[in-house]
């Protein structure tokens, strides 16, 4: 049978659909990234907000109405902020302090995850949910054992009760590194072995540079928890001299009051370390984290 004229469809009435589609598909972006960048707009005010403060004279930070972008540019509260606040000081304490458990914490976790994830042993999955268990009890309830303990063994009034617990691993590290290694096919490993290649091997030479994802990943998080901990450093340390950035630009506060260039200023500069670590490494820490979870 000869399909007429009729049956068949139109180039006209295709062309018609395809503009609609694509214009209902476009219409769809527009939408999705103009309420992204609404919502990240009013995300940014505060941040904003304290970058114009920081280069303003004091008498105009709170004047009315607001403004946003400072009639009189002044740098002034830069300097005198690095020298009335002992920035350089609490700036080298933060960087040792976040520095170190963020080695600590991607050695340890990585050991841990790899011996979850890639080796069989008995009890393993029982074991992983009571490490993840753990997650459950805040860090604030166990800090009065926790300086009783580290008061009784000398510890206080230095980075040891900071750095060292690092060393033993994190619940939710401990996860995020399973999670992602669980995603490489056993196949790996049986290649290896057949090879010659002991575990630390296939740990080292495999496993881990196929991680680096999840490692970079691991490395932000802790880096930023030591970059912005105020608590910790507050309950532990005593001498002002080991002070990081978060505990020292509340001890200016509390001694001298509310200078808010100056404050804007050394928070501008506490703030900018972090921004550029994660836009430097955004693209493998969004992968890190997209990663986890895909099997279990």
């Amino acid at each position: 049978m000869t399909a007429t004229t009729g049956d068949l469809p139109q180039p006209t009435t295709i062309r018609s659909g395809s503009i609609k589609a694509r214009t209902e598909l476009l219409l769809q972006q527009l939408g999705a990234h103009a309420t992204l960048i609404f919502f990240g707009i009013i995300f940014m005010l505060p941040f904003l907000w304290m970058v114009s403060s920081s280069l303003k004279p004091t008498a105009d930070i709170f004047q009315i109405p607001v403004r946003l972008i400072p009639e009189t540019v002044t740098l002034e509260n830069y300097p005198e902020a690095i020298r009335a606040i002992h920035f350089l000081r609490y700036l080298g304490n933060t960087f040792y302090y976040a520095a170190f458990i963020m080695v600590a914490a991607v050695v340890s976790n990585v050991f841990i995850g790899y011996g979850f994830a890639r080796i069989d042993w008995p009890g393993r999955d029982i074991v992983f949910i009571l490490v993840i268990s753990t997650m459950m009890l805040p860090h604030q309830v166990r800090f009065i054992p926790l300086f009783i303990t580290y008061s009784r063994i000398g510890w206080l009034d230095s980075f040891n009760p900071l750095i060292i617990p690092a060393f033993f691993g994190n619940a939710f590290f401990v996860f995020l590194v399973r999670q992602f290694m669980l995603t490489f096919p056993k196949d790996l490993d049986d290649a290896a072995r057949v090879d010659g290649a002991n575990e630390l091997m296939i740990f080292w030479r495999i496993v881990t540079p196929l991680s680096k994802p999840a490692i970079i990943t691991i490395a932000i998080f802790e880096f930023m928890h030591g970059w912005h901990d105020f608590i910790g450093p507050l309950v532990y340390l005593r001498n002002p001299d080991l002070y990081t950035l978060s505990v020292g630009l509340r001890l200016y506060f509390t001694q001298h009051g509310a200078e808010w260039g100056l404050l804007m200023a050394a928070s501008t500069l506490f703030t900018l370390p972090m921004i550029v670590v994660f836009f430097f490494a955004q693209r493998t820490f969004i992968e890190g984290i997209s990663f986890t979870g895909v099997k279990g």
